[in-house]
């Protein structure tokens, strides 16, 4: 699966549109993450645990969205994008969406 987010394939030719497809993911935090970035913000510094669960989620959403767009027999997804919202206090969605499309 080709994943690219401007509006084509470089050398391809889109011969199908599939329509818009999504993945998406809700975490919550971890306690022992929490206690960990409470401390962290008093010395200053990456937030590892965060940094961690943030690229776990992203790529959850894109396993999601990859799947849905291969279910419709697309082999190229274009227009990429990702969001984030929070649902609750402590857990925050992350969605990626784009276009299916099939490309020769």
């Amino acid at each position: 699966m080709i994943l690219t987010n401007i509006d084509s394939v470089p050398g391809k030719t889109i011969v199908q549109h599939m329509g818009l497809v999504q993945g998406s993911t809700i975490r919550a935090k971890h306690i022992g993450r929490d206690i960990m970035a409470g401390l962290k913000n008093l010395v200053g510094g990456e937030l590892r645990g965060y940094t961690e669960l943030l690229q776990e989620s992203r790529d959850e959403a894109l396993a999601r969205m990859t799947d849905q767009a291969r279910l419709l027999g697309a082999n190229a997804i274009i227009n990429v994008r990702f969001a984030t919202s929070s649902v609750a206090q402590g857990a925050s969605e992350i969605l990626a969406y784009g276009t299916a499309v099939r490309v020769e």
